[in-house]
């Protein structure tokens, strides 16, 4: 399968519903992003901390630090109530960008 790269945009609402049921750490959330995308999105740590900590500076996360799976000192996000209200945001935003380029990109009768 061809790799699909993320629009502007997008990797906001992808963090933050990767984030929806429990906290993660950085890797947890890329996984997390790969297996709501069926794989056809990876986010390499070059995209993800940045945004991460961007998302966590507006408050729609909060972070500390905890033990991963292995052992190994990791940071721990979480989403906060401001967070759940942007992803509410973020999910309608899309759903009408989404309609908005199906409807441009569609055969014309």
């Amino acid at each position: 399968m061809p790799r699909t790269d993320l629009l502007r945009g997008t990797l906001d609402l992808l963090i933050l519903q990767s984030l929806l049921v429990e906290r993660r750490h950085g890797v947890g959330v890329a996984r997390r992003i790969e297996q709501l995308t069926r794989g056809r999105f990876h986010v390499g740590p070059g995209s993800l901390f940045p945004a991460l900590h961007r998302l966590e500076e507006k408050g729609w996360l909060r972070a500390e630090w905890g033990e991963s799976e292995n052992n190994r000192r990791a940071k721990y996000y979480t989403l906060t109530s401001a967070g759940r209200r942007q992803l509410k945001a973020e999910m309608q935003n899309w759903v009408r960008v989404s309609e908005a380029i199906r409807l441009a990109v569609q055969p014309q009768s």
